[in-house]
């Protein structure tokens, strides 16, 4: 800014020095009409105190000079911010004092930068405000200057009208005194020449240089003394003018009307207005003047392409007026020879009419052979249609003739074994000896190793089912010939039941909707679910459900946890490890994925279990996550069913329900018999009556959701709606197991009969459909904060009771230790430990 304000005094000194003295006088002592014009208007913030009015306001906010609120100069008052006051209006000749002061120092800091616009003094200059009597005579100052303004000629010291301070006369320095100083050094220091003269010649040349330089320094000097003056003058005039506006505006201010100083304003933002309108219009105007240029560049350049093109026209000219010559000569070349080609025009003519003609036959015959054709697709369209309602209705008849032959089989196998008599005596009959060859034929399985009997006799079962699980047993006899009986009759139901077509076409196209979508938790995927998921698509829903519910758990482990788990369960010493090696043949013996060590199965089921018993060590493990893990692994992959586990364990069964004292599972069974009193009354009662303790048949289906107690179908229709809705799926199928043969159940009229029956009940019940309709259907309404309310009043009573039986355990332990007779009484456990 200091170098900016230098460049800009220095261009004004200049300036000022090329223009006429009486110009640059009247220019400089504006008339009191001329304050409302030009950029004067702009730059004298005095006359905006004139009114309190919006627009003046906003002319005042853009037009006021704002100064330091602490009255700083110099490099202090330069460095600090532009303060935003409202109170800027009120702008007085003192601040515009301090702001000459702070040019002023920043003139003084910068002398080593540019000399010229220093000046050379030690003194502070203090600008003081005059008097009404100063702005008296300095108006009637101007108006004689007005008038001799041709007549004033140079600058001298009258152009300083305002005083330079209330300075001690100690400190004051008139500036001729300043240079009269400095004239004496110049004198004093040229003294020496006249020494040197005397002396000799030798040094004469040397102080003549001495006193060139000196003279050349004393020039620039008195240049920069003029510029320096030059300066002060102008800046006294600002402040001149500054003082008379104020004073004017003052008495204007007291003899004008409010509504006149409102229309003055009004003409200032007018004036405003016109000024920033005519800024853009200059911008435009230089904008087209560019513009101008470059069309007239443009208009440059397309002129010389025009020429250009003339010139290529004029050659084309040429070469057409070549071209059209040696057409001419050839047209005279080829009218001699017209007459042959005539002649040859007429026999391709001859040709090609009769390519036509050929071509439009073979049209014809295309169109007549289309028109067979098509009428031929059709008959062959009826055709087939027909042969496939044929097939379908061969199909149903097949099917239901295989169903009925399913059930007279069942029935033909019951009753051989009711036709088979005990053996008395050594001797056999021969219907005996008929009866048994019949016996053996029926029970044998469809293998291989018989290709040729399928051909004149179906064999509707085969050994093992699509789960993997044997249909017919090897050790037992008359258990072969009941889940023989059992397995037909399941055929014969699976046949005759057409749900399951439509099933599957439902199940296709919900998943066709959800390709581009994920799935979500609704009612229509619920009731699907419930009718049963389809084999194929079994493994895609049981991953979806199962990650549904463990989605917490997964994002708080690291990649890799279930490997790391199962690293761990390996490397290091595990104590549920020799239990869960002595379990895995025990898990599923009647399925072929787990029957032997080498089977696929048993180390994805070891390494499973092994990582579960890592991850939850309070647990361990516990019989019945086996069969658990078996089941899920039929159809997941290892870290799959591993968090499938984690759901049933973590998730869906309360705590301590796999646990050493299974208390969880206890508390279970007590909901289930009050749920037993509440749904079915009569068969509760029944039992009651003859005191059977059904628990200890169904503690079994809830510790291993049904698996090994009900038919494989029902199985796997239970887990799907037990892996998507949770543990309450099990009191619905529990109920409805004892709701579908309750009738049967009421029948018996002993406990030991009734507990028979109830130990093998289960796996005569085939009809998946009638099942779940009751499970779903019949026993509703069935909230789940009913089963949270009964499972929170139970545990409390069964942990009491454990307590209890902890306490009295302790007690006959103590009693023994003390007592000499029954120190001898040691069971069976402690002996072997």
């Amino acid at each position: 800014m200091t170098y900016w304000l230098q460049e800009l005094q220095q261009k004004r000194w200049e300036y000022c020095n090329n223009l006429d003295a009486a110009k640059r006088d009247s220019r400089t002592s504006p008339t009191p009409s001329d304050f409302s014009k030009g950029l004067v208007a702009k730059d004298n913030p005095d006359l905006s105190i004139l009114s309190q009015n919006a627009s003046a306001e906003r002319a005042r906010n853009i037009l006021a000079v704002e100064t330091s609120p602490t009255d700083l100069v110099g490099e202090q008052a330069a460095s600090q911010p532009a303060p935003v006051q409202p109170s800027a209006i009120n702008f007085s000749l003192k601040q515009w004092s301090t702001e000459i002061k702070n040019s002023m120092s920043s003139l003084r800091k910068g002398n080593n930068e540019n000399r010229k616009s220093i000046f050379y003094t030690t003194e502070e200059w203090e600008l003081l405000d005059p008097t009404p009597k100063d702005l008296e005579d300095s108006m009637a100052l101007e108006e004689k200057r007005k008038h001799l303004a041709e007549g004033s000629k140079g600058l001298t010291s009258s152009a300083f009208p305002f005083d330079f301070g209330r300075i001690p006369h100690k400190t004051r320095r008139p500036l001729k005194d300043m240079i009269g100083s400095s004239k004496n050094r110049n004198s004093s220091d040229s003294s020496p020449t006249e020494w040197c003269s005397g002396n000799g010649n030798k040094l004469v040349s040397e102080l003549q240089l001495k006193y060139q330089s000196q003279q050349e320094e004393l020039e620039k000097l008195k240049k920069d003394l003029l510029s320096q003056k030059e300066l002060v003058r102008l800046l006294q005039q600002t402040v001149r003018s500054s003082q008379y506006d104020k004073y004017f505006a003052s008495r204007l201010c007291e003899g004008v009307p409010k509504d006149k100083l409102e229309l003055l304003h009004q003409k200032d933002d007018q004036i405003l207005g016109l000024n920033n309108q005519l800024e853009k219009l200059n911008l435009e105007k230089d904008s087209l003047q560019q513009e101008v240029k470059n069309l007239k560049c443009k208009v440059g350049e397309l002129n010389e392409r025009l020429g250009m093109l003339m010139e290529t026209i004029q050659a084309k000219d040429e070469v057409i007026m070549k071209l059209s010559r040696q057409l001419s000569e050839c047209e005279d070349n080829t009218a001699s020879q017209s007459g042959a080609v005539n002649s040859s025009v007429v026999t391709c003519t001859n040709k090609e009419l009769q390519e036509l003609d050929r071509l439009k036959d073979n049209l014809q015959g295309y169109k007549t052979q289309n028109k067979f054709l098509n009428k031929e697709i059709l008959e062959l369209s009826a055709l087939r249609r027909n042969a496939e309602a044929r097939e379908r209705e061969w199909q149903a008849k097949y099917t239901s003739l295989e169903a009925k032959l399913c059930q007279i089989e069942s029935k033909y196998l019951i009753l051989l074994q009711e036709m088979k008599t005990p053996v008395c005596s050594e001797e056999q009959s021969p219907a005996r000896e008929v009866i048994t060859q019949l016996l053996e034929d029926a029970l044998k399985a469809e293998t291989s190793e018989q290709p040729e009997q399928a051909f004149f006799k179906p064999h509707l079962v085969s050994e093992y089912d699509i789960y993997g699980f044997q249909t017919v047993p090897e050790d037992d006899d008359e258990e072969k010939l009941v889940a023989k009986s059992r397995a037909l009759d399941l055929r014969s139901l699976s046949l005759s039941e057409n749900r399951e077509i439509s099933t599957g076409v439902k199940w296709e196209n919900y998943l066709a909707s959800t390709m581009n979508r994920e799935m979500m938790r609704c009612v229509e995927l619920k009731n699907l679910i419930r009718s049963g998921i389809p084999h194929e698509h079994r493994s895609k829903i049981w991953k979806w459900c199962v990650n549904l519910h463990v989605k917490k758990f997964k994002d708080s482990t690291v990649p890799g946890y279930f490997q790391t788990l199962l690293h761990n369960a390996l490397e290091k010493q595990n104590p549920a490890s020799k239990q869960i090696e002595l379990d895995l043949l025990r898990t599923l013996p009647n399925n072929k994925h787990y029957s032997s060590p080498t089977s696929e199965g048993i180390q994805k089921l070891r390494n499973v279990l092994l990582a579960f018993s890592w991850r939850n060590p309070d647990i361990g493990y516990c019989q019945g996550l086996n069969r658990l893990v078996a089941i899920a692994l039929l159809y997941l992959e290892q870290e799959d069913a591993f968090w499938c586990l984690v759901t049933i364990v973590e998730v869906f069964m309360p705590r301590d329900y796999y646990t050493k004292t299974l208390l969880g599972s206890q508390v279970d069974q007590r909901v289930f018999k009050d749920l037993m009193s509440e749904k079915l009354p009569r068969l509760h009662a029944h039992f009651e009556q003859y005191k059977v303790d059904y628990t200890l048949i169904t503690f079994n289906w809830f510790l291993v959701v049904f698996v090994d107690s009900v038919v494989s179908d029902i199985l796997f229709k239970i887990w799907d709606s037990f892996l998507y809705e949770g543990p309450k799926v099990i009191f619905r199928f529990a109920l409805a197991l004892f709701k579908y043969k309750e009738e049967e159940i009421l029948k018996l009229q002993d406990s030991m009969s009734i507990f028979k029956y109830l130990r093998y009940f289960t796996r005569t019940i085939l009809d998946a459909r009638k099942l779940t309709a009751i499970a779903f259907g019949d026993l509703n309404p069935f909230p789940l904060r009913q089963i949270r309310n009964r499972r929170t009043y139970h545990l409390e009573k069964v942990r009491l009771e454990l307590t209890e039986l902890e306490a009295i355990r302790e007690d006959f332990l103590r009693e023994r230790d003390t007592c000499v007779e029954k120190r001898d009484l040691i069971s069976d456990d402690e002996e072997d430990s």
